[in-house]
């Protein structure tokens, strides 16, 4: 599945458990918070003042190195 910024944060630690850390190490603790069910990684990262293709780059970089 192709990871994109309108997904729900939730919906991409679906796809793998260990994207919360690539999540958290980026800056974004919103992994634990009840927004995560709800926000997109696009109003996360907006949120958390962080470039939304940069995050996007990080998941995919751990995914493909898996």
């Amino acid at each position: 599945m192709e990871i994109t910024k309108d997904m729900i944060i939730a919906d991409v630690i679906a796809l793998d458990p260990n994207l919360a850390g690539v999540l958290m190490a980026s800056g974004m603790h919103c992994v634990g918070c009840p927004a995560h069910t709800s926000e997109s990684l696009e109003e996360a990262c907006f949120v958390h003042g962080l470039d939304v293709n940069e995050i996007i780059n990080n998941l995919k970089t751990y995914l493909a190195n898996k």
